[in-house]
């Protein structure tokens, strides 16, 4: 199966390449990787002590993100090498400040596994919650670099799971210890016979309880809101808009203010919205000038102060609960002690399906659960309180995970 695995994956290489011509996003995936090799030997020297933290995607750099800092803290002699596999997180995170390279992950052959590792030449290997590739786990094996996987989750649907995946399941072998996020999983390694597992949560807790330690003032949201209660829309997408929108015009009390983050902030998306929403609307990247205090509804269109802007809510609508991808990241508001409202895509997201079952997050299926939802929790401070500190104390019950891998890296290093 390894043999066959590989042969794909070489096919898959030849075709991606083709494909990108047509397609931006590939484009990125394949350029990106073509100077790999030549900037790891710029900036990684023989002599030089490394630490490589892997992350497929954005999602899995922010777990990552917690373990970088406090890496460079307590090894700062060791360079950091950070690596991801696709464009969505490389093209945003490849200046990192703490990192002293990122990189594409090469694609998973046998020989980019082995230039790879040996260009490298990791002390420790932190791979991020879902990140096995056969090559590479062998690779590193073989050299035997210790090798983590933090934030893990397993599912049973996993090829590992299967009767048929024995060829992957042996891959696992190449891990040091598996820190993951909850008891299921911790069962399902058992279960296959792996004890070297702990329960360590995931350390997007620890993340985000940071935040609370920033400055989280924006005096154009100050401006805004006034003393009025305020919703804020995060991480929208269009299928979120519609509905949003429909509340804006039948439900919104005068005295409500509600501030949309879009996940998509092009132009055509931005103007549909805007004619939507009329007069009622101001746009972040128009505030100068304007009495923001005499608008109703903030379209904030641009990235990077969402985070921010949660703080200043009463009640945060996370978007992308009626798209196939699912909702997008609830952590953020529950850390500001806000009940959380989202549509029906969310199993995929264990923080989301506990807060669900804790009653801090709250599932809308339609347009009209929603409406009478957002009407409840507007209308009832004590409702809001009572769901606030739901989501609160969840984080604060939640942090640690960080800690507790810091201690065994250090065990190897």
């Amino acid at each position: 199966m390894h043999f066959l695995y590989n042969i794909i994956t070489y096919i898959l290489s030849s075709i991606l390449k083709l494909l990108a011509v047509f397609n931006p996003k590939l484009k990125l995936f394949t350029q990106g990787r073509k100077h790999v090799f030549s900037e790891l030997e710029k900036h990684i020297k023989v002599s030089d002590k490394v630490i490589w933290i892997h992350c497929a995607s954005l999602g899995e750099f922010e777990q990552g993100r917690p373990l970088i800092a406090d890496s460079k803290i307590k090894y700062p002699k060791h360079k950091i090498v950070l690596s991801f596999f696709s464009p969505s997180g490389y093209e945003v995170q490849k200046n990192y400040p703490l990192a002293d390279i990122v990189v594409y992950l090469p694609l998973d052959t046998p020989g980019n596994a082995r230039k790879f590792v040996e260009s490298v030449h990791p002390s420790v290997v932190l791979f991020v919650k879902y990140e096995f590739w056969p090559n590479y786990l062998s690779e590193l094996k073989k050299q035997n670099i210790p090798t983590l996987l933090v934030s893990g989750i397993f599912r049973e649907n996993q090829l590992f799971f299967k009767f048929y995946g024995g060829w992957m399941q042996r891959k696992l072998n190449s891990f040091s210890h598996f820190f993951v996020q909850d008891e299921n999983s911790r069962y399902l390694l058992n279960r296959i016979g792996f004890e070297n597992v702990t329960i360590s949560g995931d350390t997007r807790f620890d993340r985000v309880y940071e935040i609370l330690k920033q400055d989280n003032n924006l005096d154009f949201v100050q401006a805004f809101v006034g003393d009025s209660y305020v919703l804020v829309a995060g991480s929208t997408w269009q299928e979120d808009e519609d509905l949003l929108v429909n509340y804006i015009m039948s439900q919104m009390h005068s005295a409500e203010k509600i501030i949309i983050a879009p996940h998509n902030i092009k132009t055509e998306a931005l103007q549909l919205l805007k004619e939507k929403l009329g007069k009622k609307v101001v746009f972040y990247s128009e505030k100068d000038g304007k009495k923001l205090e005499d608008y109703q509804v903030l379209v904030v269109d641009t990235i990077g102060l969402l985070t921010k802007i949660y703080s200043y809510a009463d009640v945060a609508y996370v978007g992308g609960g009626y798209t196939k991808s699912g909702i997008h990241n609830i952590l953020e508001p529950a850390t500001f002690g806000i009940p959380i409202v989202i549509g029906p895509n969310f199993v995929k997201f264990k923080e989301a399906q506990d807060l669900v079952q804790l009653n801090g997050c709250t599932v809308t299926d339609d347009q009209k659960t929603l409406n009478k939802l957002l009407t409840e929790l507007k209308e009832d401070e004590a409702l809001r309180l009572k769901k606030g500190a739901i989501s609160k104390n969840y984080i604060v019950s939640s942090i640690g995970a960080t800690q507790t891998i810091s201690s065994y890296v250090a065990t190897v290093l």
